[in-house]
């Protein structure tokens, strides 16, 4: 199978040969009895058949049916819920009888991303001991416990963090995702949860989309060659001793379908595909996931061809659950069955008629739970649809042992902390940054390093566990850590330090590049912040475009006549070709986790001179030859990246490359979703406008400017760079708005749902003499603005200061976030003078001040 990676065949072959190797291991007729799925468009049937790997068990079947008999409506309805840790309690599982709980990327014992494994198993304990208490009526059904384990155990303090998928997929080893999976497994059942949601079977195909990262590859095949050996390794082999047993987790495969295939590389957007390429691409790591047993599939938040996919029956039920036979059941994304036509977060009978059969309502649950239960006594629901999801929940359970298990802490690995981050998983996940390194240039042969040197260790990356490992990391976007919560990882800095200390050499760490002594060479780490899901979502694959300070400092100690070798840290293959030109090496380690020291085993040589390992590492996605070139992936036509898939050198190649060229292909400005206002510019589709009360203004195309009746003075200022910055300098003769303005409304619901901020890096150069607001808007009647002058008041004067007004406050005060066409404006009638370098869309840790809400 291995050997199949390297080549173009089709996925379908390689889906064909992956069904041919399985369908031994199940009920050989079960493809013959699933009817023929319609396709959604009329197309001829291109969804495959599937053996599913488990023989109907006639024992199993009769005691679902036995229990079902004896539930309520109310404990069936329950069943189908699924809540967050952070919006549910205990008790309220009990009184409601619900079927699963969830811990979201920002859920957390106390709310504290670093709560303890103890606390952990603490939480699932009570979870669990509610679900079997029936003093206060109903059955004794166990809850099923569910995170997003999606690189490990990584919302645990000291668990083992692998390379995201995007990494392995590099390393073209679908026996060690397959390990990967078992250590997953084991961490997750260590801390109390029997449910790990993951893999990621996406396939992208635009690497602006902010998960990416969560992609093995934009290649079908390679996709399909991980599915079914990570769903093995999450779950046991079916038919074996440790199939389902307590040291295995049930998986989720997602998300189904097309999310890797979204219009501009949006999140959670539109798919639009013919359904054969949607099957042949989007769907190809399905197959080899069932044909493993997969005992749940999550569906995608994105629309194919313009309808939801959580309210897609064509999909769900006619393709998933009878073409392609899925015999385990299908559980919704977070609130997304809220965003079905016709439905809200609370209400959504539809998702169930669709075939969904677990929605996550994960702070809607209760919501959800009642208009549920109406719409089955209303028979909007009809009750063999209910009885149907029920049982394909409850035959979930029963295969993995639950209503025998006892509560998580009394189970074969539970409590067993020494689990979590064990010598021997790190060393998995250290074999895994070794073989996922992906070697871009290497001129005169500048690695491998001999360690008995002076070696610099520069760059943001260099001492930062937290951005090597990327999103999903301890919390949802992976931000805000620090190296005390990582007790089981080493740095990229470290890992170098440690060899080259022992073989009698000398490491230095200096982020920025000053080094007490002149080195024999450089290793410059560098990359993206830490992203999950739509917020990594970008315009463009320019790599920080307005913030050229990485390529500064490779430029800087190339200046000083120091060899260096540049480690880029990305979700995503990013047009960095400035930076290739400015090093002698570049390795591509994406995001290694929590061992960076595997960096140091292929960076080094052994202290006799011999190569310790090479690099293995081939590119799973196209590297751009521009920053607009985001869609070029292999297979297709007119295929022309800057490296292809495949390409990944080794030291045995000759690794000198030519100057590349460096023009972006970018206009404008238009580098970064999210960004409204940098390198004093507007954003894309935006201007920056002055205007009176009235509203009556102008239209700032050059600086200075100002409003007539000198209201409002408009001048360039640097921050970064000369004149990045615009000063806007109120009189107090009147009440002035400097707004920006876009030419089309922006679409911000998804982002105020969470935590997002509107950041606004400021200096306070005049504070305000009276009130000063920030303001949103769309027109009258649905804009909205809080108080922002004490804010500024206190601010010290003449230092740059990001600050930050959370998306839901403005939610809150009534803007229409849905639908905004000026993201931000300031507006005062005192006099005041703001110096404004950067607006954008940020995370809670993203400011160094925080506007309380209205109200708070």
């Amino acid at each position: 199978m291995t050997h199949l990676l390297h080549s173009r065949r089709s996925s379908a072959l390689m889906v064909a040969v992956v069904l041919a190797l399985v369908a031994c291991k199940g009920d050989d007729t079960a493809a013959e009895k699933a009817p023929a799925a319609a396709t959604a468009s009329g197309e001829a049937n291109p969804w495959p058949s599937v053996a599913w790997p488990l023989a109907e068990d006639p024992s199993l079947e009769k005691r679902i049916n036995d229990l079902i008999a004896t539930m309520t409506v109310e404990e069936k309805v329950g069943q189908l819920i699924q809540g967050d840790i952070a919006s549910i309690t205990p008790d309220d599982v009990r009184k409601y009888r619900l079927g699963s709980i969830l811990a979201g990327g920002n859920s957390d014992p106390g709310g504290r991303y670093d709560a303890s494994p103890a606390e952990w198993l603490a939480l699932a304990d009570a979870f669990y001991a509610a679900s079997m208490d029936t003093s206060q009526g109903g059955k004794a059904i166990p809850v099923l416990f569910g995170i997003d384990a999606v690189h490990g155990q990584s919302n645990i303090v000291g668990a083992t963090l692998f390379p995201h998928n995007i990494g392995l997929g590099a390393a073209r080893n679908p026996e060690l995702v397959r390990r990967i999976g078992e250590i997953t497994a084991l961490e997750t059942r260590a801390t109390g949860m029997e449910w790990a949601f993951a893999p990621t079977v996406a396939v992208p195909q635009d690497d602006r989309w902010g998960r990416t990262y969560e992609g093995y590859s934009e290649s079908p095949d390679v996709v399909a060659s991980y599915a079914g050996k990570v769903v093995e390794g999450l779950q046991g082999k079916v038919g074996s001793p440790e199939f389902l047993d307590g040291r295995h987790v049930i998986a989720s495969v997602k998300h189904f379908l097309g999310d890797g295939g979204t219009t501009d590389g949006k999140d959670q957007g539109d798919t639009k595909v013919s359904e054969a390429d949607l099957v042949r691409i989007h769907a190809a790591g399905y197959p080899p996931a069932i044909a493993a047993g997969a005992q749940t599939v999550m569906a995608s938040f994105n629309s194919v061809n313009g309808e939801k996919m959580h309210g897609n029956k064509p999909y769900l039920t006619d393709a998933l659950k009878g073409r392609m036979n899925f015999g385990g059941f299908v559980v919704g994304d977070w609130n997304g069955h809220g965003q079905v036509k016709g439905c809200t977060a609370t209400d959504c009978p539809a998702t169930i008629n669709a075939g969904l059969d677990m929605p996550m309502a994960s702070d809607s649950w209760k919501g959800m739970y009642e208009t549920t239960l109406a719409a089955v006594k209303a028979g909007t629901i009809s009750q063999e649809r209910l009885d149907d999801a029920v049982r394909r929940i409850l035959r979930v359970k029963m295969r993995l042992g639950l209503f025998e298990a006892g509560k998580p802490s009394a189970r074969s690995v539970g409590g067993q902390f020494a689990l979590i981050g064990a010598p021997d998983h790190r060393e998995v996940a250290r074999q895994a940054v070794r073989e996922s390194l992906v070697l871009l240039k290497n001129q005169g042969g500048v690695l491998p390093l001999a360690p008995k040197q002076k070696i610099l260790v520069a760059g943001d990356g260099a001492n930062d566990v937290g951005k090597q490992a990327g999103g999903w990391t301890l919390n949802w976007q992976g931000t805000g850590t620090t190296r005390k919560d990582f007790p089981n990882a080493d740095t990229i800095f470290e890992g170098l330090a440690q060899q080259v200390k022992a073989a009698g050499g000398q490491a230095e760490l200096a982020v920025d590049g000053r080094y007490k002594t002149k080195p024999d060479v450089a290793v410059v780490v560098f990359g993206e912040n830490p992203y999950a899901e739509f917020q990594g979502d970008l315009a463009t694959l320019a790599y920080k475009p307005g913030d050229d300070s990485d390529l500064q400092l490779l430029k800087k100690l190339k200046a000083d006549g120091i060899p260096v070798v540049a480690v880029f840290l990305s979700g995503r293959p990013l047009w960095v070709n400035r930076e290739i030109n400015a090093a002698d090496a570049f390795v591509a380690a994406w995001l290694p986790g929590s061992e960076g020291a595997g960096i140091a085993d292929v960076l080094l040589r052994k202290p006799d001179g011999a190569v310790q390992n090479d690099f293995k590492g081939k590119l799973s996605f196209s590297w751009p030859r521009t920053a607009v070139q985001y869609a070029n992936n292999v297979g297709q036509k007119d295929y022309d990246p800057q490296f292809a898939f495949g390409y990944g050198l080794t030291y045995a190649d000759k690794g000198d490359l030519a100057t590349l060229p460096e023009v972006s292909g970018v206009t404008g400005n238009e580098g970064a979703a999210g960004v409204f206002f940098a390198a004093g510019d507007a954003g894309a589709g935006m201007a920056l406008r002055l205007e009176n009360a009235t509203g009556q203004g102008v239209t700032v195309t050059k600086v200075p400017e100002g409003l007539d009746g000198d209201l409002l003075n408009v001048t360039g200022v640097d921050h970064l760079k000369q004149e990045d910055s615009r000063r806007l300098a109120w009189t107090g003769k009147g009440e002035a708005t400097a707004a920006l303005q876009s030419h089309t409304a922006l679409d911000l619901q998804r982002e105020s749902n969470g935590d997002l901020m509107l950041v606004t890096t400021l200096r306070v150069d005049a504070a305000p003499k009276g009130e000063a607001w920030l303001a949103v808007g769309c027109g009258t009647g649905c804009s909205a603005r809080v108080p922002l002058g004490p804010t500024l008041a206190k601010l010290p004067a003449g230092q740059w200061t990001r600050v930050g007004v959370p998306l839901k406050c403005l939610a809150g005060a009534g803007a229409q976030v849905g639908k905004l066409d000026r993201p931000w404006s300031l507006v005062s009638a005192s006099a005041m003078t703001v110096s404004v370098s950067r607006v954008a869309l940020g995370a809670l840790n993203e400011a160094d001040v925080t506007v309380a809400c209205p109200g708070a």
